[in-house]
């Protein structure tokens, strides 16, 4: 006799959804469509840079960035156009947007008013966790408390008005991208939902009786890397350790209300440029981890492509990760049984570990008086710099083994990416000045009274501690642009740099790895009579700052005197500073696609300063044909994650900064 499915109904699957948005909104209208044609349940909204950061896309600092990592979004024309024909009142919509989360938020209720939604209908989720911008992504504005009174605003507002809406997405996905081991992952994470809740409870805007609704409504978004077995037990710790806090420091009662709820990405530091086709099964594994736990599954589960070491994925790459949930969901048994986990002790065990490992790290960030402090400190910032750097120190030396890359590197050329667009998606270069001109046409088009009412009742609201939500969906159907909206914030609440955590990160490479550079950097600096300097930079509005805080540490342990100002700088700025501290060689790390344009002012700008024979370096996710016209530019050498072994790299540096002051001498 066979055995039977231990439970008596299939469980429904978690919602499927791909991270989509590039160009225009228009074009992002139509891969949403198609996508969901093809069988996705929900929408995952990727924003450009500008629109994360609060400019329009005719803003100096947003150049090269309009379109390059997601839609440009500057007003509600855009947004129209980007859910044209989908009814927003049956849509399940994430957006992923944080320091500008209440606008973004505002625009997608003004269009549901427009399709004439009840917008309590509304179902989905907007980021909003302005903590992890300060330790990974960088796409901050304000300064901590100002950011967080407006994650609060969200909060209290959409209890009340959109109660299927979670307000907030608490973010563990980058933390693990910028170096996170388990337990920082776990730690952070759950520091900065307790830093949400202590902030509604300290605003006032939420009565106590209704407090376990706006705790209920909280969700989480996280990451799993390959190591499932112990991606699948941080899940279950999560689960755990939430309902514990909800219980023990909130007294929340009701079981529902103290559910862990979360969506996840499934990890892209670890894809490799290198036979990117293995990258399916990286994937394929990662999934597992966030899904064969029946008591810890994710709701919504979103897959990056094989090809996202190399550019922005094509429509059909998305759909071939698409293909991996579905067949997962509807071909497997997977959802036929209850939780597979239970009783195992090796399961529980490691679970039991991170727990008590999460919550003594949480014990020290409360003592230090709560995740804000702890960022503006800079104390999680460097622990993840250095758990980042253990991590490409590993790879480098090959403690860590990464097929393809540091081991079974022979390989037949990869047939995925010998087509004439190289195996991914490069973005018109039309599309930035496209539009501007259709923000430009809609600024002409506008009622500038109404405009300039609606901002004047927006800067009251924040000066005078009002809920920001009803002014912005007023400025919304008024016309306001995202960086007319940002700014008035920007003249009430200022702007904030946060702290690198490269100057405070303690050294964690093992000395004889980089020995041998450091008697390179000791027989450069006797020759230039000082000591050899870097400046490591970050041009246009690209946060993702991993890559030149390594970069930066790894030449600091290497005996090289650094500079790094940390993220957004303007290539103006770059090319200053490399006057003013007189630096031997320039890094310039650019992840968004933006390297053209931002590299080349760069180059421009050292060049009008009489400084153009200082070498100049380039690292990021750069094509072959881009790395080509790069060095024909006149930059020295291209860096892309193939070139992993970072005492290589250190090495390369200072042959490259001596060379040129030898040629020069």
């Amino acid at each position: 006799m066979s055995a039977s499915p231990a439970t008596t109904k299939r469980d429904q699957p978690w919602l499927f959804r791909t991270y989509a948005g590039h160009s225009s909104a228009r074009a992002s209208n139509e891969l949403f469509r198609t996508n969901l044609a093809r069988g996705q349940t929900g929408l995952s909204v990727a924003f450009d840079l500008p629109t994360q950061t609060g400019y329009d896309s005719d803003h100096p600092l947003a150049a090269g960035e309009v379109g390059k990592v997601g839609v440009p979004i500057t007003s509600i024309r855009d947004m129209e156009i980007l859910f044209d024909g989908i009814p927003l009142e049956q849509m399940n919509t994430s957006m992923t947007i944080n320091a500008t989360a209440a606008w973004l938020l505002s625009l997608y209720i003004a269009v549901a008013q427009q399709q004439g939604a009840d917008v309590k209908k509304l179902q989905g989720t907007v980021q909003n966790d302005i903590i992890k911008e300060y330790l990974s992504r960088g796409t901050y504005i304000y300064p901590p408390k100002p950011s967080m009174r407006l994650t609060t605003d969200v909060i209290a507002y959409t209890y009340r008005e959109l109660p299927k809406w979670n307000p907030t997405n608490v973010c563990s996905y980058h933390l693990q991208e910028a170096g996170a081991t388990p337990v920082q992952e776990l730690a952070y994470a759950l520091a900065t939902a307790i830093a949400v809740l202590d902030a509604i409870r300290e605003s006032g805007q939420v009565p106590e009786a209704d407090f376990p609704k706006a705790v209920g409504r909280i969700s989480f978004f996280v990451n799993a890397g390959i190591r499932f077995v112990t991606e699948l037990c941080k899940m279950r710790a999560f689960v755990e350790l939430w309902d514990e806090i909800c219980r023990e420091r909130y007294g929340i009662a009701d079981e529902k209300a103290r559910l862990f709820r979360y969506g996840v990405q499934v990890n892209s530091l670890g894809l490799t440029e290198q036979q990117p086709e293995n990258n399916v099964y990286r994937i394929l594994l990662e999934m597992l981890a966030v899904t064969l736990s029946k008591k810890a599954r994710a709701r919504a589960v979103q897959l990056p492509a094989w090809n996202e070491a190399l550019g922005l994925p094509r429509p059909w790459d998305q759909q071939w990760s698409l293909r991996m949930q579905q067949i997962l969901a509807y071909e497997t048994d997977l959802l036929e049984y209850p939780d597979l986990f239970d009783g195992s002790r090796a399961v529980a065990a490691k679970v039991e570990e991170l727990k008590a490992e999460a919550r003594e790290e949480l014990a020290r960030i409360d003592a230090m008086g709560g995740a804000l402090v702890a960022v503006e400190t800079g104390y999680m910032k460097s622990r993840l710099v250095e758990s980042s750097a253990v991590r490409v120190a590993a790879i480098a030396t090959g403690a860590q083994k990464v097929v393809g890359v540091n081991c079974y590197t022979e390989t037949a050329p990869s047939p995925l990416t010998t087509g004439e667009d190289g195996g991914f998606l490069a973005v018109d270069p039309k599309a930035e000045q496209e539009q501007i001109e259709r923000l430009a046409a809609h600024r002409a088009a506008r009622d500038a009274k109404a405009v300039a009412a609606a901002l004047a009742g927006l800067r009251a609201a924040a000066q005078e501690g009002r809920n920001i939500m009803p002014a912005s969906i007023a400025c919304a159907h008024a016309g306001v642009t995202t960086g007319e909206w940002a700014q008035a914030l920007r003249e009430v609440f200022g702007e904030y740099r946060a702290p690198t955590g490269v100057s405070s990160a303690a050294a964690v490479v093992p000395e004889d790895v980089f020995a041998p550079v450091r008697a390179k950097v000791e027989a450069a600096s006797a020759m230039l009579g000082r000591r050899l300097k870097m400046l490591v930079g970050k041009p246009g509005l690209d946060g993702h700052s991993n890559g030149a805080e390594q970069i930066a540490i790894a030449a600091r342990d290497s005996g090289i005197e650094v500079v790094y100002e940390g993220i957004r700088l303007t290539p103006a700025r770059i090319a200053n500073a490399a006057l003013e501290e007189g630096v031997h060689i320039v890094g310039l790390s650019i992840l968004s696609g933006s390297h053209m344009p931002l590299v080349k002012e760069v180059l421009k700008r050292m060049r009008d300063l009489g400084i153009g024979d200082v070498p100049v370096v380039v690292g990021g996710i750069i094509p072959p044909e881009d790395a080509k016209e790069l060095l024909a530019a006149g930059v020295a050498r291209v860096y892309t994650p193939k070139d992993f072994e970072i005492q290589d790299i250190m090495a390369d540096l200072v042959d490259i900064a001596a060379g040129t002051v030898q040629r020069a001498a």
